[in-house]
């Protein structure tokens, strides 16, 4: 059932009020019926409670597929799929067919969220203080509803693409991705996936934007249990073999190993264009290794910071142990959890094999905890970049656009596995302190509406029109 639960329904002189509240969009760029409806299709969403188990995925799927029969898109150019307690929808608009289509990628679940945590209910979308409160504001429900409004307004304006625009929605992005290699093996054979869900804009605290970072590679999240298992005995009769001493051992060889240094046109343009912005020596290293990736001493003075050393290569980390079952028997299994995220184009396997060398005990099991998909980067292509640069210089003439590669995952990983070019251009532009998503009182600024809309129209009459 549609609602919406919205404090106040916005008029359309209250979104030409939101647009302009930040002087940055003193000039409205979106027609204000569309930052209406855009908001108002942002607080139904939110009512949704699409957390895994909730069973309102295919709800909320079923939702957004009459608001786009009712745009104008045929019954037939619509799929909404129930696939394992949540859904995928598929939605067609149709081009002349010159060029490729392009997908459109977002999510529709969310994590979950307790209610006696928050100070508003997570899932009614309370608008106040300048900000959108809710579960799923800005992963990803944000994006998702700047996909949905921008493909109605190109209905409306009877806007023709020269390639099909697909629109592609998952349903378990938050947890198993089973939806998203669903959608990837079907529409495999795209020439761009543009996902709502990456990438997107920084503003520092001043309200001053920063740079533009467009997602274009992301590591592989890998989880392997490691195990060690004994015959026990008793505690008062120790023996030489120790389930516990083994995993022990096997624990500061993976912490002493360093995976070999990495790079792609991705992380050495982002090196370049960061390190210019980076005072002091951290900056002049970053702009050396992007002149020469095998530079030792930029890759020690860059591997030293934690938020850095990670696109550097592969980085591998126990997160849980357990082990042993009495408190006066011998352990008859140790076991502990290594979180490895993975540098693009690098095979799960071969990872799982080199800590096999590392640990180097014939006695040792690893297991791959959960199916997990490897991607090369995408490379950057003149065509995004360039209708990026004439979106941005809407807003922000000349703002950077710094590549960027996720430590995360994103349904992205599943298109560049099947050969698609994938990037994550989000038209959110956020301060550090207002991201909030997957914790409390997530929150989006009600301003960003009018830009991010403009963002997508733009991208998509530039990369689809003549």
């Amino acid at each position: 059932m549609s609602r919406f639960p919205v404090k106040a329904l916005l008029a359309s002189t209250a979104a030409l009020t939101i647009a302009s509240a930040n002087p940055a969009f003193a000039d409205p760029l979106t027609p204000p019926e569309y930052v209406d409806y855009a908001v108002k299709l942002l607080g139904d969403s939110i009512s949704y409670k699409t957390v895994e188990g909730a069973g309102n995925t295919v709800a909320y799927a079923n939702y957004l597929a009459g608001l786009l029969r009712k745009a104008g898109f045929s019954a037939d150019d619509i799929t909404v799929e129930p696939m394992e307690g949540t859904a995928i929808l598929i939605a067609r608009y149709k081009g002349t067919g010159e060029k490729k289509p392009i997908l459109l990628s977002a999510h529709m679940d969310v994590v979950s969220a307790n209610p006696e945590d928050w100070t508003r209910d997570p899932f009614t979308m309370v608008h106040e203080n300048g900000y959108f409160y809710g579960r799923g504001t800005s992963d990803n429900k944000f994006g998702l509803t700047m996909l949905m409004t921008t493909l109605v307004r190109l209905k409306a304006e009877g806007f023709q693409p020269n390639r099909d625009i697909i629109l592609a929605l998952s349903g378990d992005e938050e947890t198993h991705m089973k939806t998203t290699a669903a959608l990837a093996e079907r529409l495999k054979g795209a020439d761009i996936v543009l996902n709502a869900d990456g990438g997107g804009g920084s503003i520092d605290e001043e309200g001053k934007p920063v740079a533009f970072y467009m997602q274009g590679a992301e590591k592989t999240y890998a989880d392997f249990e490691i195990t060690f298992t004994n015959p026990g005995g008793h505690s008062s009769l120790p023996r030489p073999d120790n389930a516990i001493y083994d995993l022990a051992n096997a624990a500061l060889k993976i912490s002493k190993y360093k995976f070999p240094v990495q790079w792609n046109d991705i992380t050495l343009e982002s090196f370049r264009q960061t390190g210019a912005q980076t005072a002091g020596e951290l900056g002049e290293a970053m702009i050396a290794f992007s002149k020469n990736p095998k530079d030792k001493k930029a890759i020690k003075i860059i591997s030293e910071q934690p938020s850095l050393v990670g696109q550097l290569g592969t980085t591998c980390v126990a997160t849980m142990l357990e082990g042993g079952h009495a408190q006066n028997a011998l352990p008859q299994r140790a076991m502990m959890n290594v979180n490895c995220r993975i540098f693009p184009g690098v095979k799960v396997e071969d990872v799982q094999a080199t800590l096999a060398e590392v640990i180097d005990n014939p006695d040792v099991q690893i297991v791959l905890a959960e199916d997990a998909s490897s991607s090369d980067a995408s490379p950057l292509r003149e065509d995004v970049t360039g209708a990026l640069r004439k979106a941005l210089d809407r807003r922000f003439p000349g703002l950077p656009i710094v590549p960027q590669m996720s430590a995360g995952a994103t349904d992205s990983v599943h298109f560049r596995a099947h050969g698609m070019d994938s990037y994550g251009v989000a038209g959110l532009f956020m301060k550090a302190s207002d991201e909030y998503a997957h914790g409390l009182n997530e929150r989006v600024p009600d301003d960003a509406v009018d830009g991010a809309l403009d963002h997508w129209h733009t991208l998509l009459t530039t990369l689809a029109g003549e």
